[in-house]
């Protein structure tokens, strides 16, 4: 019976196959886990720093003087048409 420890090599090697699998599988599984909570917290201060950002730039247009948003020294105005590019429709 030669064909005995051949056999038991296989069937030794497919347990050990198996137990790699489900550990590989478990690793896998974390991972996706963590994967998935960091991308969410990243996502929520990108947010939070989107919405920063605009406060940001509202308070600075507050500060700004009414009378400079429609001169040419405003990157904004229109010198085509003489008018503020942010409020012109066309």
């Amino acid at each position: 019976m030669p064909s005995t420890p051949t056999l038991a090599l296989i069937a030794l090697g497919l347990i050990v196959l198996v137990v790699i699998t489900i550990r590989v599988i478990r690793s896998l599984r974390r991972f996706a886990r963590t994967r998935t909570l960091v991308g969410d917290r990243v996502g929520d201060r990108v947010g939070l720093l989107k919405a920063r950002t605009a406060a940001l730039k509202v308070a600075l247009a507050r500060r700004r003087p009414s009378e400079q948003a429609r001169t040419r020294a405003n990157p904004a105005y229109d010198r085509r048409r003489g008018a503020d590019r942010r409020t012109s429709n066309a």
